[in-house]
């Protein structure tokens, strides 16, 4: 078990995240527009990092973490993430699966009913003024 003071959150996440780990005592910095080198020099600070698909965690992060002790994956899979070297270092690695059920959920409905409508075509006329 490991206690989280500090963590960044280089990519943007929904507000509850933030709020949830504010209201847990556990400082956070969100900053989006880190480049490689400013992620490196950053994260020996923090305990914790949370990202989406905008940041590669590479193994020079994780070896640059040296109080990094999890890497969290707001969303499906942890391809962006070098998981091996995390292993390595004794960083978990955990990601969210289902948090985007509902929105592909939604998609796919939105997708079904354009299809039984002809959408495309019936949108390309009104532009052409058919």
């Amino acid at each position: 078990m490991f206690a989280l003071r500090k963590v960044l959150i280089s990519d943007d996440i929904d507000q509850k995240c933030i709020d949830y780990l504010k209201a847990n005592q556990i400082e956070v910095v969100k900053d989006t527009k880190l480049t490689k080198e400013q992620l490196l020099t950053e994260i020996p600070k923090y305990d914790g990092l949370i990202v989406r698909s905008a940041t590669k965690v590479t193994a020079d992060v994780i070896k640059a973490g040296t109080n990094l002790k999890i890497i969290g994956r707001a969303g499906t899979g942890v391809d962006n993430i070098d998981t091996k070297a995390a292993t390595e270092r004794g960083v978990v690695v955990m990601n969210t699966p289902g948090g985007n059920t509902l929105s592909a959920a939604e998609h796919t409905c939105t997708l079904i009913i354009s299809l039984t409508r002809d959408l495309a075509r019936a949108a390309q006329s009104m532009v052409e003024g058919r």
